[in-house]
């Protein structure tokens, strides 16, 4: 049974027959109107951020599994923080702090894509981004907070 999986990125809650879905699956025989609420279903939850999305399509039967991903972890810190963008200078000028259960509540929402099941790592993993992006966090260098993970200090705060 000949499979094919196309991967787009699109604007949760806002995917259209248009590009990138469109040209991606036009020859497929889909329903489009169908696919494309199936993704806006999926996605919705991600308003205004760009989510990768997976369609696998059956090229026998026409049927369509819908698979998204979780958005960059950039977008979820701007989510957290009600911004649009980070930083220009991201070691000069700070945009915003993130409040470390704000950080845990963004590692645990990337654990499922991450390639370890240490919540510890992947919290460190978002306070790089949050570091890249001119983000402090409790007010801190995100570079200090790691200091404090791996000192034991935020253990309650990440067991949650």
């Amino acid at each position: 049974m000949a499979k094919k999986v196309v991967r787009v990125m699109v604007v949760g809650g806002k995917a259209t027959p248009g590009p990138p879905i469109g040209p991606a699956l036009g020859g497929l025989g889909l329903n489009m109107g169908q696919v494309v609420k199936e993704i806006n279903d999926k996605t919705k939850e991600y308003a205004g951020m760009k989510v990768p999305v997976e369609i696998e399509v059956d090229l026998e039967t026409r049927q369509f599994e819908v698979r998204v991903g979780t958005p960059p972890t950039s977008m979820l810190i701007l989510r957290e923080l009600g911004l649009e963008k980070g930083s220009s200078d991201a070691g000069g000028k700070k945009v915003g702090d993130l409040s470390m259960e704000q950080v845990v509540k963004i590692a645990k929402i990337k654990l499922n894509d991450a390639n370890t099941k240490d919540l510890k790592k992947v919290v460190k993993q978002v306070l790089g981004t949050a570091l890249s992006m001119g983000v402090t966090v409790e007010g801190k260098d995100p570079r200090e907070v790691q200091k404090e993970i791996d000192q034991g200090l935020w253990d309650q705060v990440i067991a949650g």
